[in-house]
């Protein structure tokens, strides 16, 4: 039914503004969220696969990633659809309005999305506002936080530790993205020295947040699929001997593998979806050998069907996250994946 009658009616929205479906998307599950007893009634969706990973406990293995929900206005909705866990965001210290329009592209016949969205949000005040007044949610939520544009490159560390700082009370695991390529100078976060100095003050930050003296919430690293697999090394290095609860693999990417000759290939922004399939596995494949598996790794890119999601736990994931493949293949996507978990 999502395929045949749904999509059809969402890619015409706005003359076809990926946008403007995306938006229209989230205010329809955000006022499902607020009907009595809808998210109970559509329970068939979830799934009991249980699992703890950096020591977060989660209900199933799949969740929806950063970009679907940055502001988190349809959180309640979220598990009715079968996510496990939601991760938010990016958001940044300061609202930012991103980049200008038209900034979302679909090339569909290769299942694939170009964004150059560029951090746009309300914010971590609003957000945390926001989920203040949510109170639990009954599922994991991961929040993951960026570099404001208007901050200075030495300015980023403060940037991100504002916003830990703001939102540490609701999120149950921190990504740190230093991997989009939608904001100037932001990938230059994952050479060594920056990125050392950045998970530090933010592993600092969480610890003395932190209730008892512990080491803080779980935070973890999100990459980009265009390192090389010596850059992949060194930045594991760091994360490792600052104390990295795990690796978030991987974000857009800047190349064009597969759609070179599309129409819309020439736009700027990260591609995601199918074309990023073979990459995301080898790069999860790759950190969990480089890590022995000790490095807790949440697979997402190119996950439109229960084998690439299963290709994804077989070379190491511990947990998947989607969104492109939400967009193609519909909330049906998120059943086949927990049934095959199962």
């Amino acid at each position: 039914m999502y395929s045949r009658v749904v999509r059809p009616v969402l890619y015409r929205l706005g003359k076809g503004d990926a946008e403007v479906a995306h938006e229209q998307t989230l205010n329809a599950l955000r006022r499902l969220g607020r009907v009595p007893g809808a998210v109970r009634l559509m329970s068939r969706f979830q799934t009991g696969s249980e699992r703890t990973v950096f020591g977060v406990r989660f209900p199933g293995a799949v969740g929806l990633a950063a970009g679907m929900d940055k502001n988190g206005i349809a959180l309640p909705a979220w598990r009715a659809l079968g996510f496990a866990f939601v991760e938010v965001g990016t958001v940044t210290a300061h609202p930012q309005p991103g980049n200008e329009k038209p900034r979302l592209f679909r090339l569909v016949e290769h299942e694939a999305v170009i964004n150059r969205m560029g951090f746009n949000n309300l914010g971590s005040e609003a957000l945390a506002a926001r989920l203040a007044a949510y109170g639990p949610l009954g599922y994991p939520l991961g929040v993951s936080i960026g570099k404001s544009k208007v901050t200075p490159l030495e300015d980023a560390v403060e940037d991100y530790v504002t916003s830990l700082r703001r939102l540490y009370r609701y999120g149950d695991y921190f990504a740190v993205n230093v991997s989009s390529p939608n904001t100037p100078g932001l990938r230059s976060l994952q050479d060594a020295g920056h990125l050392r100095e950045l998970l530090t003050a933010l592993r600092a930050e969480a610890s003395s947040l932190s209730v008892g003296g512990l080491d803080g919430k779980p935070i973890l690293v999100k990459i980009a699929p265009d390192l090389t697999s010596s850059a992949i090394d060194e930045l594991l290095q760091v994360c490792t001997e600052v104390g990295i609860a795990g690796i978030i693999a991987t974000n857009t990417t800047i190349g064009r593998p597969g759609v070179e000759s599309h129409p819309l290939a020439s736009e700027t922004g990260g591609l995601s979806g199918r074309p990023l399939t073979e990459t995301a596995a080898k790069t999860v494949a790759h950190i969990h050998a480089e890590t022995g598996g000790t490095l807790p790794i949440i697979g997402v890119g190119g996950i439109l069907d229960s084998a690439d999601a299963a290709r994804l736990f077989d070379a190491g994931a511990s947990l998947v996250q989607i969104y492109t493949g939400l967009i193609y293949r519909g909330p049906g996507l998120v059943r086949q994946i927990n049934r095959g978990v199962r």
